[in-house]
C-alpha cells in the first residue's frame, strides 16, 4: 500500500524547490549582469603572458579589458568590435587581451597605445603596474574608456593621480541611461578633431568629487547638466550628482607619454555612434603620436 505523504511535507518540499530556483536565478542574474565581482571582488593577477602574433602590424594597439570588479559585458563586446573596425580602417595592428601578464617590458614594446576598455578592479600586480608606468612615461599612449575611471582603481595611486585626476562618486540611476548634450570645450585639441561642437549621447553618466581640471588635466568635452537629470535614485533615496563643471573627456601628458580618458562606453550601442567612434580614432591617433599638438612634452632624456 502506498504511503501517503503528509500535506505539510509537500508544502515544505515545494517551498524548498522555489527557494532553490530563486537562488539559482539570482546567482545567474548577478553573474550575467556583470556584478559578480562587486560582491566577490578578485585580486587574481596573471603570471603567464599571452602569445602575441609576430606579424602584428605597426603602429599597434593593445586593448585590455580585464575585470576584477564590475564587468561591462555589453560594453566590452561593443568596444572590441568598434576598436577593431577603427584599427582595420586605419591599418593599425590590434591585439585584445584580458591577461594582465602582457604588462611586462618586452611585450609592451610591441605596442604604441594601450586601451583600458572598461577594465576594472585590482587588475595588475605591482610589477605589472610598474612596467606600464615606465612604458607610458617613456612615450607610450593610453586611452581609458568608461569603467577605467570608476572607483575600483583606488588602490593604484599613480594611476588615479596621473591618468584620471578625480575621485569617482557615482553614476546616474532612475533612469540609468539618459540622453545628454556633450559640449566640446577644446576644439583645437587633436582628440576633438572633426567632432561637432555639441552632440547628443545616451550613457550611464559618471560623476566625480571634483573636476580633473583642478588637478591640471586638459578638458576636451563637458556635459550640459541641464540636458539630463544628474541624480541617482535608489530604494527611495535621491543623490544629487551635479558637478557644475562636469567633464567627460580629458587628457594629460605623463612624462613623454599621452593619456586620454573618456566616460563614454557603458553599452555596446554607445560605440555605434559616429561621434564616439571619431573620438576614439582621434584619441588613439594622438596617444600614439600620429597627430601633433595637445601637449608640451619635456625633451627626451
Amino acid at each position: 500500500m502506498a504511503v501517503k505523504i503528509p500535506l505539510w511535507k509537500k508544502i515544505v518540499k515545494f517551498l524548498l524547490v522555489i527557494v532553490v530556483l530563486v537562488l539559482v536565478a539570482a546567482t545567474a542574474l548577478v553573474w550575467f549582469s556583470g556584478a559578480w565581482n562587486i560582491i566577490f571582488p578578485s585580486s587574481e593577477h596573471d603570471t603567464k603572458a599571452p602569445w602575441i602574433p609576430a606579424d602584428l602590424a605597426s603602429p599597434a594597439v593593445l586593448v585590455f579589458s580585464k575585470t576584477n570588479s564590475f564587468r561591462h559585458i555589453d560594453g566590452i563586446e561593443g568596444g572590441n568590435r568598434a576598436l577593431g573596425e577603427i584599427a582595420d580602417l586605419k591599418g593599425w595592428g590590434l591585439f585584445a587581451s584580458e591577461n594582465g601578464a602582457v604588462f611586462n617590458e618586452q611585450d609592451l614594446k610591441r605596442f604604441d597605445a594601450v586601451v583600458f576598455l572598461n577594465a576594472s578592479g585590482d587588475m595588475l600586480g605591482e610589477d605589472q603596474e610598474q612596467a606600464f608606468q615606465s612604458w607610458l612615461e617613456a612615450g607610450g599612449g593610453w586611452v581609458g574608456i568608461h569603467a577605467a575611471g570608476d572607483g575600483s582603481h583606488a588602490s593604484w595611486k599613480w594611476y588615479g593621480e596621473n591618468l584620471i585626476g578625480a575621485d569617482f562618486t557615482a553614476h546616474i540611476l532612475g533612469p540609468q541611461f539618459q540622453r545628454a548634450k556633450v559640449i566640446v570645450e577644446s576644439p583645437e585639441h587633436p582628440a576633438a578633431s572633426d567632432l561637432p561642437n555639441t552632440w547628443l549621447h545616451s550613457e550611464e553618466w559618471y560623476s566625480w568629487e571634483k573636476s580633473p581640471r583642478q588637478n591640471g588635466f586638459n578638458i576636451v568635452a563637458i556635459l550640459d547638466e541641464e540636458s539630463y537629470t544628474p541624480v541617482q535614485k535608489f530604494m527611495g533615496n535621491e543623490r544629487d550628482l551635479r558637478m557644475g563643471d562636469h567633464p567627460v573627456v580629458w587628457t594629460n601628458c605623463v612624462g613623454q607619454g599621452r593619456a586620454v580618458y573618456s566616460a563614454l562606453g557603458h553599452t555596446s550601442e554607445a560605440f555605434d555612434t559616429a561621434e564616439h567612434r571619431q573620438l576614439l580614432a582621434n584619441a588613439l591617433s594622438w596617444t600614439m603620436g600620429l597627430t601633433e599638438g595637445g601637449c608640451s612634452l619635456p625633451p627626451s632624456p
